[in-house]
């Protein structure tokens, strides 16, 4: 837990390390094509497995045929759910207790999306294991399927029939999750309002479109233990749940996270290690399997669906009395991570603004649809995408400058906010004070870099018009309560240090950033600490790399242990010197009277002479708090009024994220945001046909921004000092992605009047709003 808030003020001013510039620790390694990926090993007798995915979208399946399928040469095994145990999990890799639903099988005899599973085919070739999949006969009976989810749960079509689920609210009504809350009395407060609005908003299917697609390779190393080297997010909970699922000991797993080609949430999901490690258990061989990109774009995982219903009622000097908040969540055909991204879109949605009276009602239900799970913001860009499009259409109401709206409505410094005490991740949280805030500086400095007050309120003729918009949104530092870090740090001869940690670097330069923490608390040069992360069975214990968690949770578990370390190099330096009165300064234990040792020098003493035989500590961390970073987002953008396109000229984000640990990162951060956020906003979208399958599923027809796409980004921060982090520090991973969205909506009306409360935003919406269509 963290110490008391009001103990943990810190002067930053003169830290070396923490907020500088710094090289990343893989930098070369990368730059120069180490082998540092999951898939940069070979190994003898590897065999290469593809898996049959389903055609239908519902069906059980009568029977399968894999005869001819093992004739093909070079086959060494083909599994179905004949091969295994009825077993339920959740693919969710979320620490305990699960939140999640526990309604997958590893392979199953009904199949409920276009791409579930149906079986799997190792073989000494990936051409091979091609061939067999083609010859799989497979008889299905074809089920009704349900796509629709405002019809789910009052429709007669189950998505899952079975009884023995567990944490499924309703599966008789296909209702994964449910959430109520209210604070206050939303009812009362509505009809003291001077304005009540209500609109209706919808966000789609979107896809991480990570560059490396998920990969796992397993082997058996020579003591006979399962090895998982695997591009993921989690790997302790990959260890936890490829062990329950094969009923095989934890003590004979390792799970080892090499550098990640991005996750974005896609990868904090046990996708494909289960059924990887399988085949090596069954077969003795190493095992690989790779998705295609296709497979990524229907096989794997992306954001939730969700239609939101804002109600807000308003006094006449734009004060927000009451917010009434229905979700409807399409989970798809799984209820991995469901609840927990509803529960976000709830919790930070309505965290960030002061009205006393709040209710919510979130449902999230099954259809045979692609499966959604995590997404970088994990149901916050759903929420602040209605919410911050509805505060725009308050503004154009009321005649207030959307700036100022926002001014009045969000929480501040100081103040208590009680709907996360109900709206915990996947359950009750804890009570939240915000002790830093600086959204008031990060809009204030947004409205000058874009422009602000010349742009709004200029004259919109023309063909082409141009707009502004802007947002204001806040995230979360980790969960609390349930997240939590360790690390170990152990002193070398040469005054260098090994620094373990379970913390998942997926390719946002984690590594760096707790080097660069152990570092200011140790007085070293960062390339002193050699970082070891996310290996099982030599790093200790953590959650993973989700929930913006890494700086807050696994930086303060870093923090501390190397205060343990430094405290031990102090007491030893006294011993030495034979003071009672010394101080660190520089790597030197420097005693009142001038005296002086060296580092090096203590680690000689003190190994060879038996005064101390290793200098070393560990040290976890978990915290009840999870103080959110704040974000203003401004888009500067044009409308071309005959054709409906819209061009994004500049995007501006600023950000509270504490004391930045590291300025290039926390940039390139943001930076990488924008981008996922831009094509939520104007192309991405998964598209379905009658029939439930998938039709674009390559990225000439899925439209993420490249390079070309780009608008000029300015990325901004202001400094504040969190006192419950390490050295001031917030998160800063997920909030840039909250504003682009909603933002460029705003513009849009800004610019030609069209309100879009639909997302992505095409031209044709738009020509529909322009009524030209």
């Amino acid at each position: 837990m963290n110490d008391k808030k009001e103990d943990k003020k810190e002067d930053n001013a003169e830290m070396k390390y923490v907020g500088k510039k710094t090289a990343r620790v893989d930098g070369l390694a990368l730059v120069s094509g180490q082998p540092v990926f999951a898939d940069d090993i070979k190994l003898r007798n590897m065999l290469h497995a593809k898996i049959l995915h389903s055609p239908h979208a519902h069906a059980h399946i009568k029977s399968i045929d894999t005869s001819v399928a093992k004739k093909v040469p070079g086959v060494k095994l083909v599994l179905t759910h004949e091969d295994f145990d009825l077993h339920y999990y959740t693919t969710a890799g979320q620490g305990y207790p699960e939140p999640s639903s526990r309604d997958t099988r590893i392979l199953d005899s009904t199949v409920r999306f276009v791409g579930d599973r149906v079986a799997v085919v190792a073989a000494d070739t990936i051409a091979a294991a091609e061939e067999a999949i083609e010859k799989i006969k497979v008889e299905y009976e074809v089920l009704e399927a349900i796509f629709d989810p405002r019809e789910s749960m009052t429709s007669k079509i189950l998505v899952h029939e079975q009884s023995d689920l567990t944490m499924v609210h309703d599966h008789k009504r296909n209702l994964i999750a449910e959430l109520k809350a209210e604070l206050g009395d939303v009812e009362t407060a509505m009809k003291g309002c001077d304005h009540v609005f209500e609109e209706e908003y919808s966000v789609p299917y979107a896809q991480q479109s990570h560059i490396e697609p998920h990969i796992v390779v397993t082997w058996f190393d020579e003591h006979n233990r399962l090895i998982i080297r695997t591009a993921t997010q989690v790997p302790f909970h990959v260890r936890r749940i490829v062990a329950e699922v094969l009923n095989f000991p934890v003590g004979r797993i390792r799970v080892i996270k090499p550098r990640i080609g991005g996750g974005f949430g896609s990868k904090q999901e046990i996708l494909n290690e289960e059924l990887c490690a399988a085949i090596t258990l069954k077969t003795g061989q190493p095992a690989r399997i790779e998705y295609t990109r296709e497979e990524e774009l229907y096989a794997a995982r992306s954001r939730h669906p969700q239609i939101l219903k804002v109600r807000m009622g308003v006094k006449d000097d734009g004060f927000i009395e009451a917010i009434d908040l229905n979700i409807l969540e399409n989970g798809g055909a799984y209820g991995t991570h469901s609840l927990t991204v509803m529960s976000v879109t709830a919790n930070k949605a309505l965290s960030f603004y002061a009205a006393p009276h709040k209710k919510l009602l979130g449902q999230a239900v099954y259809t045979n649809m692609s499966v959604p799970g995590a997404y970088r913001g994990y149901g916050a860009p759903q929420g602040f995408f209605a919410m911050e499009v509805m505060l725009d259409e308050i503004a154009a109401k009321l005649k207030i400058d959307p700036t100022e709206l926002r001014h009045k409505n969000y929480v501040k410094e100081g103040d208590d906010v009680p709907i996360a005490k109900i709206l915990g991740e996947g359950g009750e949280g804890y009570p939240m004070v915000i002790y830093t805030s600086g959204m008031a500086d990060c809009i204030e400095e947004g409205k000058k870099l874009i422009d602000w007050d010349k742009l709004y309120s200029e004259e919109k003729t023309g063909r082409v018009r141009r707009g502004v918009g802007m947002i204001g949104c806040g995230q979360g530092s980790g969960i609390p309560g349930i997240d939590m870090a360790a690390a170990f740090i152990k002193m070398n001869e040469d005054a260098s240090f090994n620094l373990l940690a379970g913390a998942t670097d997926i390719g946002t330069g984690s590594d760096t950033m707790i080097a660069q923490i152990a570092a200011e608390v140790l007085e070293v040069p960062v390339e002193k600490i050699i970082v070891y992360s996310s290996d099982t069975d030599m790093t200790p214990f953590d959650t993973g790399a989700y929930a913006s968690s890494t700086t807050y949770i696994s930086g303060g578990a870093v923090k501390k242990a190397a205060e343990k370390v430094k405290q031990q190099i102090l007491d030893m330096g006294k011993k030495l010197l034979k003071v009672e009165e010394a101080k660190i300064e520089n790597g030197n234990v420097i005693a009142n009277d001038g005296q002086s040792v060296s580092y090096e020098e203590i680690c000689t003493k003190a190994f060879y002479t038996h005064e101390q035989h290793q200098i070393m500590a560990n040290a976890s961390h978990m915290s009840y708090d999870s103080p959110p970073p704040f974000n203003t987002t401004f888009a500067d953008i044009e409308v071309d009024t005959e054709t409906g396109i819209v061009r994004v000229h500049k995007i501006v984000s600023v950000s509270d994220a504490g004391q930045i640990i590291n300025p290039q990162m926390a940039e390139g951060q943001v930076e990488g945001a924008i981008p996922q956020s831009l094509g939520y906003a104007l192309s991405e979208f998964m598209v379905f046909d009658d029939k439930g399958a998938p039709i674009n599923t390559n990225f000439f027809d899925y439209h993420i921004h490249t390079t070309i796409d780009m608008p000029e980004i300015v990325v901004k921060f202001v400094h504040t000092d969190e006192p419950t982090g390490p050295f001031g520090a917030k998160a800063i991973a997920e909030i840039p992605i909250n504003g682009p969205a909603p933002a460029i909506a705003n513009a849009i009306y800004n610019a030609c009047g069209v309100r879009i409360r639909e997302l992505p935003i095409t031209p044709e919406k738009i020509l529909q709003g322009l009524g030209k269509i």
